[in-house]
């Protein structure tokens, strides 16, 4: 594809990045409703990323204390391998740049998306977890060179 544009902003629009979740999440991976559904959404800063116009990516964040923690992150399949993807990370970074005493960014990602977050600086540690029937790796990204 190209000629693309790729947008990616802070939003409150949560019906379209549950619609996200819900295609990726549930329809595509098979994840429980009840398990992807959860507290957190209304004390979370949510990005939504769009491709030409449509919303296409989400990605949740959550400040714990010197950590960034960015979860729920999806890509609609037609839009993988766009760029879109890493965008969505790079705006989460910055988000996280941008709050008071973040000094790195954690995630837990799926084993299948672990070489994607390498090439974005993620390193991962600890062992691999099983989160809702999928194989997980803890990856953090240090904001502030130690």
């Amino acid at each position: 594809m190209t000629g693309h544009t790729i947008v990616v902003e802070v939003t409150r629009d949560m019906a379209a990045c549950h619609m996200l979740r819900r295609k990726v999440f549930i329809e595509e991976q098979g994840v429980s409703e009840a398990e992807e559904l959860d507290d957190l959404d209304d004390s979370s800063i949510h990005l939504l990323a769009s491709l030409n116009g449509l919303p296409v990516g989400s990605a949740r964040l959550r400040q714990e204390g010197e950590t960034g923690k960015v979860g729920r992150v999806c890509v609609l399949a037609e839009a993988r391998g766009t760029g879109l993807g890493a965008a969505l990370m790079n705006k989460a970074a910055e988000v996280f740049r941008g709050l008071d005493g973040v000094r790195e960014v954690k995630l837990g990602a799926q084993i299948s998306a672990k070489g994607f977050y390498e090439k974005l600086g993620y390193s991962a540690y600890g062992p691999e977890f099983d989160d809702a029937g999928i194989p997980h790796v803890m990856m953090r990204l240090p904001l502030i060179p130690a």
